[in-house]
C-alpha cells in the first residue's frame, strides 16, 4: 500500500479538482444488477479498499483513515450503516444502485471521487465496483438483516409517474411551497444558505453548513430536478434535513425541486473580463444601476494547498468580477457569497504554523476542525486582487501564488473590520513570493478607494483606483493590453486568514478600446481598390477575348 506521505497530496488534489468538476453529471446507471456475492468477489472488493478508499474511510470502515481529520465533510462510517443519500424512505438502507451511484459518480463538493473508468484514467470497471460495494457492506450488519432490505420491504421511493416541466408554471408554484414549508429559514430566501445565523452540526458533532443551492457543483448527491425531488422526499440521514414526503405532497416537492433548479447559477465560461468605458465619474457603491451595464465573469477558486498550512476545505469558491473605467480612473466589483457577516477579527486566535512542517511534508496540511477555530465573530472576512506589477512578456507571468523573489505582483486588499469601522477598508501592498507577508505601501502611495455591502448572504465590493499612477510597485493599466489578473479570498466564519484561503489563478482584464477611424478608412480603401482591381482584370480579360472571337 502507498504511504500516507505519498497520497495526502493527491487526495487533495481529487478534493479540488472534485470541486468543480462536471464528471459528477455523467452516467452512471449499472448495465445490470448486483452480481450474487462470493468469496472471490469479497476478496477483490477487500483489496480495493484497502488500496482506494482506506485512507479516508479506514481500514475498519469507521471513517478514522488517516486523512479524514483534514477533510469537511469527514468520510462516512459504513459500521454505522447511516447512508446520506438513497432512493429509499428516511432512516432506510440505500440500494445497491444507490452505492453504485455514489461510487461511480462521487460526491461534488468533497473529497469523494468519482471512480468510474470511463471518467477517470485510473478508475473502477463496473465488476470492480460491484465488488468493493459488496466489501463495503460487510461493515454494517444493518445490510445482513433481510427485514431492513429496502427493496424486500417495499421501502423504495420512485419519482412521480407524472412529472410537470420545468418551466414558470412550475417555478412560480415550487416558490410557492418554498415559502409555505419555510424552506428559507434554513436556506435563505434566495437560496444562499443564509437563513440560520449559526453554525447546525450532524448527528456526528460535527459542524455543518447549510446548502447554499444556487451553487450546483456543491449539491453532493446531483443538481438535477430528479436529484433535488428525491432528497426532498429521501431526507439526507444524519443532517438535519428531513424528508416531507408526509407533509408536502408529491405534486409539491416536484415543484419545489423545479423552483430550486430555478435558483442555480450558471457559470460564465470565458477567461477574460470586458472592462467596459463610461463617460463621467465612475460608481463606488456596490448598489449603482450603472453596474448593471457591466459584463460579469465568474471566476473559480480552490484552497490554497501550494504551500503550508495548506487548505482544502475553502468555503468562497466562486467570485463574481466586473470592471469599468473613464479616462482616469478604473474599478472592479466584486461579489460573492457567504451566509455569515464576519466584521470581527481576532488577532489572538490567528493560527502560528508552528505544528506545520516544512513544505511537502505530510502535516503540512491544517486540520478540519480542531487547528484553526471555525466559529463567527472570530475572523474578518476579506478579499484581493492581484495583478503582476511588470508587464507580461508573451506568456510569461510571476506564480499566481503571490509571485516569487524576481517578480513581484501588487495585490488590493479589502478587509471587512476596517470598512465597518468606517476606516480605510482597502490596501495596495506587494508581495515577492508567498513566505513573506504582504508588504503595505506607504499611506501617501494608498490610492484605492470603494464601498462594500452585505445583503442576504453575499458580500458586495467596489474598488477603484487611477489607471496610471508614478509608483513603480503599481499595476498601470492600458487601453487594449491583456492584463493578467487573480483572486485572493478569505472567509472568516470558516477559519480563513493569513495563507489559509481561497485562491484562482491567472485570468485576464482588458479595457475595451474604440476602434481607431483609420481602421475604417483603411478597410474602406482596401475595398474600393480591390474592387477597382477587379474591374479592370474583367475588362482586360475581355479585350483579349474579342480579337479571337472575331477571326472565327
Amino acid at each position: 500500500m502507498l504511504t500516507a506521505r505519498i497520497l495526502m497530496p493527491a487526495v487533495f488534489a481529487v478534493l479540488v479538482f472534485a470541486s468543480g468538476s462536471g464528471l459528477a453529471l455523467a452516467a452512471n446507471t449499472p448495465s445490470k444488477p448486483m452480481p450474487e456475492v462470493s468469496d472471490e468477489m469479497l476478496e477483490q472488493g477487500r483489496a480495493i479498499y484497502f488500496q482506494r478508499c482506506s485512507f479516508c474511510h479506514g481500514l475498519l470502515g469507521d471513517g478514522e483513515g488517516p486523512a479524514a481529520k483534514y477533510l469537511d465533510p469527514r468520510p462516512r462510517d459504513f459500521t454505522l450503516g447511516t447512508f446520506k443519500f438513497r432512493t429509499t424512505q428516511s432512516g432506510e438502507l440505500p440500494t445497491n444502485e444507490d452505492l453504485f451511484r455514489t461510487v461511480s459518480r462521487g460526491l461534488p463538493g468533497t473529497a469523494m471521487q468519482p471512480f468510474d473508468s470511463d471518467l477517470l484514467k485510473n478508475g473502477l470497471n463496473e465488476d470492480e465496483r460491484w465488488s468493493v460495494i459488496a466489501y463495503i457492506k460487510t461493515f454494517a450488519q444493518e445490510f445482513d438483516d433481510p427485514d431492513l432490505d429496502p427493496v424486500k420491504t417495499g421501502k423504495v421511493l420512485s419519482l412521480p409517474a407524472n412529472r410537470a416541466p420545468h418551466n414558470a408554471e412550475t417555478i412560480a408554484k415550487g416558490k410557492a411551497v418554498f415559502e409555505k414549508a419555510k424552506c428559507w429559514s434554513c436556506h435563505g430566501k434566495l437560496g444562499r444558505g443564509d437563513g440560520n445565523k449559526e453554525f447546525r452540526k450532524d448527528d456526528w458533532g460535527f459542524p455543518i453548513r447549510i446548502r447554499n443551492v444556487t451553487h450546483p457543483w456543491k449539491i453532493k448527491a446531483g443538481s438535477e430536478v430528479e436529484d433535488i425531488y428525491m432528497r426532498f422526499t429521501s431526507g439526507i440521514s444524519g443532517t438535519p434535513m428531513p424528508s416531507f414526503i408526509k407533509s408536502l405532497n408529491e405534486e409539491d416537492r416536484w415543484n419545489l425541486a423545479n423552483y430550486i433548479k430555478s435558483l442555480q447559477h450558471t457559470l460564465s465560461s470565458h477567461q477574460a473580463l470586458k472592462a467596459k468605458p463610461v463617460e463621467g465619474a465612475l460608481p463606488e457603491s456596490p448598489t449603482d444601476a450603472a453596474w448593471d451595464t457591466a459584463d460579469p465573469m465568474d471566476i473559480r477558486l480552490a484552497g490554497q494547498v501550494v504551500a503550508a498550512p495548506r487548505w482544502q476545505n475553502p468555503s468562497i469558491e466562486m467570485v463574481t468580477v466586473q470592471a469599468l473605467f473613464n479616462d482616469k480612473d478604473i474599478a472592479f466589483r466584486l461579489t460573492w457569497d457567504d451566509p455569515f457577516k464576519d466584521v470581527k477579527h481576532d488577532e489572538s486566535k490567528e493560527f502560528k504554523p508552528t505544528e506545520i512542517a516544512k513544505v511537502g511534508a505530510f502535516n503540512s496540511y491544517v486540520e478540519a476542525n480542531d487547528m484553526i477555530s471555525r466559529a463567527l465573530e472570530t475572523f474578518r472576512e476579506s478579499i484581493a486582487l492581484q495583478f503582476p506589477v511588470k508587464p507580461p512578456q508573451g506568456t510569461k507571468k510571476p506564480h499566481f501564488y503571490r509571485g516569487s523573489s524576481s517578480d513581484q505582483v501588487h495585490l488590493w486588499v479589502w478587509k471587512a473590520d476596517l470598512d465597518a469601522a468606517g476606516e480605510r477598508g482597502s490596501e495596495e501592498g506587494n508581495a515577492r513570493g508567498w513566505k513573506q507577508p504582504i508588504k503595505a505601501q506607504a499611506e501617501d502611495r494608498q490610492q484605492i478607494t470603494g464601498k462594500a455591502t452585505w445583503d442576504q448572504g453575499r458580500w458586495t465590493v467596489v474598488m477603484k483606483r487611477p489607471l496610471k499612477t508614478d509608483d513603480k510597485n503599481d499595476v498601470q493599466f492600458e487601453k487594449g493590453v491583456f492584463t493578467p489578473m487573480s483572486v485572493n479570498a478569505w472567509d472568516g466564519s470558516n477559519g480563513e486568514h493569513g495563507l489559509i484561503m481561497s485562491l484562482s489563478t491567472w485570468q485576464y482584464v482588458i479595457l475595451e478600446a474604440p476602434t481607431p477611424i483609420n481602421v475604417y478608412v483603411y478597410a474602406i480603401l482596401a475595398f474600393l481598390i480591390t474592387g477597382g482591381l477587379g474591374i479592370w482584370l474583367m475588362r482586360k480579360a475581355e479585350n483579349q477575348v474579342e480579337p479571337a472571337e472575331s477571326g472565327v
